[in-house]
């Protein structure tokens, strides 16, 4: 499959080479916070280089410190970098999925053939049976066969044809069957596969509001300890214990938020590759964060809460009328239906009474959408099967009231009836029933156990929409729904202050899409469709909106799960640093000495290793992130307090004196 894992020394090697690239100040510029702890490390190198001019005793301390300050750094650049290597190994399986394609362009009545990149939006190209698709574009005429799994990593092949909402192709496919004309849709460069190596690339990335948001509060929390360390110097000096530069770099470096800050920028590019691993394509990180905030789930009903054909379920016959005859009338009237649902009549009736050959010297009436209705007529009788009112109008006369009374059953339970007559005769009914996708009842549950209200939108009368809204395990529904009511419903609720997620295809849903916070479309879609989401999903499942709404949640959690951490851990390094900075002018601060630290030197250089291997032992998590549970916000913030609050104030308490421990036994300071 396409979005695989990809972790090994392919990922390391190139990763570990970029940690270090990203070591210039115009990259780390981008993030303050390690910005300051580049600046505080120069200026330690300098110093050390000093010491070891002059033979300073305390040169082997500020090489330590120096040598652990870099690397920080490298710690964590290389959290990025691993998460940008993995964007760039899937960008290299995409390539290597592309072919030098040639397109046959279409120029009045004759063609030529020219290289795929030099196709242009608008032209016409024409493709057959064995040839890869050079360019994304729309079917204008026939109907085709395609492999799709160099894109989704599905073997099975799918079908796209003209004239409905399935005419999109994507550039890498290949034509099993068939012969289409298709219309491009993009420029070179521009195509559905280019734009997504280019965003697992992370050429494209940039930060959602909320990542900008908390690197300002960062910024600030970094600005607020600068102000506090700057104002030390002047305070150890008179208390007789002044400090030297290198232990308040080092102070400073460890009480920033330096764990966050290093792992930031890997939580964001982290969320967009579980995306990908998921086989949804996002245009930004920020379409993945925003829908984890997510309150409203919109979905349609054909094709995502069910399978999308009603198959016909049973036969209800009138009274003095046997099943075998309804069956028998019902299979006739049906061989000229050819939508799915004739052919399910069809199939169960044969499969019931074993029907066998047709009858001859008959006259078929295939099923239109003006007729509402199919049948046959012959010499000695007509049969004909339809909607309800279809048939009154048939038969000229009002449905038998038992006859009316299981139409009115059928309806009640979510079920589509369609009445069958024979000579002027209501024989009975077919109960047609859309089946809910297995597993969704559980789903919709978890939603709701996220504080997400899940809505179901479809065309079907409301008693219809109510039961299959109610077997499903929806919130609500809105029955009988045209496309401008979609888009008015998705407003109504942003007007409350809600944020909507939808998923569609088909170009009369890309107004409705484009209103939505969150727009999953489905890679079968039309082209105006995947412009109007912000997600495309390879897979073509609009449940899969589920799973993007629980990854966004995840993305989320991740975040704050870490930073919580980040600043718990600021608790144990004040307790590490401070009493050993100040307790030989104040012997009673040696009572914050909790942790029993061997010696001064021993407690800054423990504190500043902590600070620094605490980010690569983090980077799994963040690459990985927090397993999100469907629970409420309320014991989701309790849960994080405890695990990541109290467990990130416990944490450098038992890894600092652990450190400390080692130092005092190598006898280093």
């Amino acid at each position: 499959m396409v979005m695989g894992t990809f972790i090994g020394r392919e990922i390391i090697l190139p990763a570990t080479k970029r940690a270090f690239q990203m070591l210039k100040p115009r990259f780390l510029a981008k993030n303050p916070v390690m910005f300051v702890v580049e600046v505080g490390s120069l200026i330690t190198t300098l110093i050390m280089f000093r010491d070891g001019a002059t033979h300073d005793p305390d040169f082997s301390f500020t090489a330590g410190i120096t040598a652990w300050l870099w690397l920080t750094l490298l710690f964590a650049n290389f959290s990025e970098a691993l998460a940008e290597a993995q964007g760039k190994a899937q960008a290299a399986s995409l390539r290597s999925s592309r072919q030098d394609l040639v397109a046959r362009l279409l120029e009045g009545e004759t063609s030529r053939f020219v290289p795929g990149d030099q196709l242009r939006k608008g032209d016409l190209i024409r493709i057959v049976a064995g040839e890869m698709v050079p360019g994304d574009g729309e079917i204008e005429k026939g109907a085709a066969s395609l492999d799709e799994s160099a894109i989704t990593g599905e073997s099975a092949p799918v079908i796209r044809e003209a004239g409905g909402d399935r005419t999109g192709v994507t550039a890498g496919t290949k034509v099993l069957a068939g012969e289409v004309t298709v219309r491009i849709s993009t420029d070179p460069g521009h195509t559905f596969i280019d734009r997504m190596i280019g965003l697992v690339e992370g050429a494209t990335r940039q930060k959602s509001p909320n990542e900008i948001a908390l690197t300002i509060l960062l910024v600030g929390l970094t600005l607020i300890f600068l102000i506090v360390v700057a104002s030390l110097p002047a305070m150890a000096s008179y208390s007789g214990s002044p400090q030297s530069p290198t232990v308040l770099i080092a102070l400073l470096v460890c009480l920033i938020p330096t764990t966050i800050a290093g792992l930031l920028p890997a939580i964001g590019i982290a969320g967009i590759f579980r995306a990908f691993k998921a086989n949804v394509v996002a245009k930004s990180g920020k379409a993945i964060e925003v829908a984890g905030d997510v309150d409203v789930l919109l979905l349609d009903k054909t094709g995502t809460i069910t399978f999308g054909n009603r198959q016909a379920f049973g036969f209800h016959p009138a009274l003095n009328v046997t099943e075998r005859a309804l069956a028998e009338a019902a299979w006739i009237s049906s061989l000229s239906d050819e939508t799915p649902e004739g052919k399910s009549i069809a199939e169960l009736s044969r499969n019931r009474f074993s029907f066998g050959d047709p009858p001859a010297d008959c006259s078929y009436v295939p099923y239109t959408p003006q007729l509402r209705m199919s049948g046959v007529d012959s010499k000695t009788k007509s049969v004909r099967k339809g909607a309800s009112d279809a048939i009154e109008t048939f038969v000229g006369s009002p449905l038998p009231e038992d006859v009316s009374r299981i139409i009115a059953e059928i309806g009640n339970s979510g079920g589509t009836p369609l009445v069958v007559a024979e000579n002027r005769t209501v024989l009975g009914v077919v109960h047609l029933k859309d089946i809910v996708k297995p597993g969704l009842p559980e789903r919709f549950r978890r939603l709701r156990k996220m504080g997400i209200q899940s809505i179901m939108i479809t065309g079907d009368n409301p008693l219809t929409a109510a039961a299959i809204a109610k077997e499903a395990g929806l919130d609500d529904f809105f029955a009988q729904a045209r496309p401008e009511e979609k888009m008015n419903l998705i407003r109504k609720e942003q007007e409350k202050g809600r944020l909507v997620a939808m998923s569609g295809d088909g170009t009369n849903d890309a107004p409705s899409l484009a209103q939505a916070d969150v727009a999953l479309v489905m890679n079968s879609g039309t082209q105006v469709a995947k412009e109007a989401g912000n997600m495309v999903d390879l897979d073509s499942d609009p449940t899969k909106v589920i799973g993007v709404v629980e990854i966004g949640k995840q993305l989320l959690i991740t975040r704050g799960a870490l930073t919580t951490f980040s600043v718990a851990n600021d608790v144990a390094k004040y307790f590490a640093i401070l009493p050993a900075m100040f307790v030989a002018a104040y012997p009673s601060l040696s009572a914050l000495n909790v942790m029993h630290l061997a010696t001064p030197k021993s407690a800054v250089m423990s504190a500043i290793i902590f600070n620094a291997v605490i980010i690569p032992l983090l980077i799994p998590l963040a690459l990985r992130g927090v397993r999100y549970r469907p629970i409420g916000a309320t014991r989701l913030l309790a849960v994080n307090l405890l695990v990541y609050g109290v467990g990130g104030i416990i944490a450098p308490f038992v890894g600092i004196k652990l450190i400390d421990m080692g130092l005092s036994a190598l006898h280093a300071f």
